[in-house]
């Protein structure tokens, strides 16, 4: 059981101390772990709130629910609790979640290890997508499912999955091209993102897409790590064939060569100066 009142001055603290946040390549927050204290041993992830009180409750019930599906599926998690935190007389979104040792995050270790361990960690990661997609059909709802090298930690060679905002189950395209909107947090963003709502509504659909998490997955090691990139297309043709055969027509026509980010998307991360080189 969470303490409210310890979490809410935790986050005040950090707040007022301006303390630098774990990651600066968050779209919707910058996650940050406090030095001390009861919540020394989580990442706190805060959100931006909303004034409807029905839109809020739906979000944590659809939190509930899609961890429930990731756990389900068989995706590793570390503990994660969401919660509607009372702040100044309304109700934040706030995520807290065990912390997983900086050293396994995914994203450095594949900048800065070898060939070879770089394969095995791709190979981690890549069981876990084939494992929630294999299973994802047992689901009636729509559910999607966001395996980018920034959202693994690999553990004794296993591949953690730690990104459950927003939570991508129950929720149309268009409701989940809103969202992208709402909890921006870039204020830029929330300005200048409705004027290209469509294009902003199609950043999700790889979420939802087998083929193309995979397929999202080589492209970030093949920009991440260049001088390796055959390796990783020829591993991911064979691991399509091998652990996803429902899709590999698909995916084997996307990893023929260096799978590129659509335009609109590199534009936008330079626009917000989210930071993410050299795989942005």
């Amino acid at each position: 059981m969470i303490d409210h009142a310890a979490l809410a001055e935790t986050i005040r603290r950090h707040e007022a101390a301006q303390g630098q946040p774990i990651s600066r390549l968050g779209y919707f927050c910058a996650p940050f772990r406090p030095a001390k204290g009861p919540f020394s041993e989580h990442v706190i992830k805060v959100y931006r709130g909303l004034p409807d009180a029905g839109a809020l409750d739906r979000l944590a019930a659809a939190h509930e629910d899609y961890v429930a599906a990731l756990r389900e599926t068989g995706v590793p998690l570390p503990e994660t609790t969401f919660l509607l935190l009372e702040s100044e007389g309304a109700r934040v979104p706030v995520i807290v979640q065990e912390a997983l040792p900086e050293a396994s995050l995914m994203r450095p270790r594949m900048q800065a290890e070898g060939l070879e361990a770089t394969l095995e960690m791709m190979e981690a990661a890549g069981q876990v997508i084939a494992r929630f997609w294999n299973a994802a059909d047992r689901f009636d709802t729509r559910i999607g499912f966001h395996p980018s090298i920034r959202n693994f930690a690999v553990v004794d060679g296993t591949a953690v999955f730690y990104d459950t905002f927003p939570p991508l189950i129950h929720y149309s395209r268009d409701e989940m091209g809103r969202m992208l909107l709402l909890f921006s947090e870039k204020r830029l963003m929330r300005l200048v993102g409705p004027l290209m709502r469509k294009r902003v509504t199609g950043i999700q659909d790889e979420w939802y897409s087998a083929p193309e998490t995979l397929v999202g997955l080589v492209g970030s090691a093949c920009r991440l790590r260049p001088e390796h990139g055959e390796h990783y297309l020829a591993w991911g043709r064979a691991f399509a064939a091998r652990e996803m055969p429902r899709w590999q027509d698909e995916a084997i026509a996307d990893m023929q060569e260096m799978p590129r980010l659509p335009g609109y998307w590199t534009g936008f991360r330079k626009l917000l100066g989210l930071q993410g080189a050299p795989n942005a």
